[in-house]
């Protein structure tokens, strides 16, 4: 059975399920769905009209989360959820504290209102923006910290945790923001330690082209990757 995972390939939650995939080097079928225009019957996959959604034979799954579990169950090589108790629940507490802290500011309160919102023909608001990035700093430190000395969050390899932070600082970079390497040099590190991985460097490929022509369609001038 084939997976379908539909999605936006900009969406932070979309591109953690499609690190996963790919880290596990396991077959999928992207099936775009714009979340700004979701069709009436997308219901049938995520009851929350929310993005994204996994099809698995009549199997229906909402979440980036319960997908990555999921898919974890069946394929459990190579590891990406811890098998200690205590690292799983770290790698659990981390992935959540990117999809629920750093997402509202990275991608909702940067990315959205700066290219997101002006692409729909919406007027952004940079006040919002300023405040997001006035929050995240405290962010970052905790985050740094947590990175001394290791390369990864959790244990001795990738998992979820260094996924689901590594896929909103694309949102973050895509707004026009980098992480401050001076100052976080290990989130900077780790960031680019990711981003180089191929199941991130292919998508980030094809989304900094994306990203090139709307920022030209929006008279914005272009980003350099760190």
């Amino acid at each position: 059975m084939t997976y379908k995972l539909h999605g936006a390939i900009l969406s932070p939650y979309v591109r953690k399920c499609r690190a996963y995939f790919l880290e596990k080097q396991i077959p999928f079928e992207s099936i775009h769905v714009d979340p700004g225009n979701i069709p009436s019957d997308y219901e049938k996959l995520n009851p929350l009209m929310r993005i994204p959604a996994l099809e698995h034979g009549d199997l229906r799954l909402a979440d980036s989360s319960v997908i990555c579990q999921y898919i974890e169950k069946l394929h459990p090589t190579p590891a990406l959820f811890p098998t200690d108790a205590g690292d799983f629940a770290q790698a659990l507490w981390l992935e959540k504290y990117a999809d629920y802290e750093l997402g509202p500011l990275c991608t909702f309160g940067v990315f959205r209102e700066r290219l997101i919102k002006p692409l729909r023909g919406l007027t952004s608001d940079e006040s919002r923006v300023e405040k997001a990035l006035e929050k995240l700093p405290p962010l970052f430190d905790y985050l740094n910290e947590r990175l001394d000395g290791r390369e990864w969050f959790v244990g001795d390899q990738i998992s979820i945790a260094d996924i689901a932070v590594a896929s909103q600082w694309v949102n973050f970079q895509h707004g026009g923001e980098q992480i401050d390497a001076a100052r976080w040099p290990h989130l900077g590190a780790h960031r680019d330690r990711v981003h180089t991985r191929p199941s991130f460097a292919e998508s980030l490929a094809q989304e900094h082209a994306l990203i090139g022509k709307i920022r030209h369609k929006l008279g914005l001038p272009p980003i350099t990757p760190p």
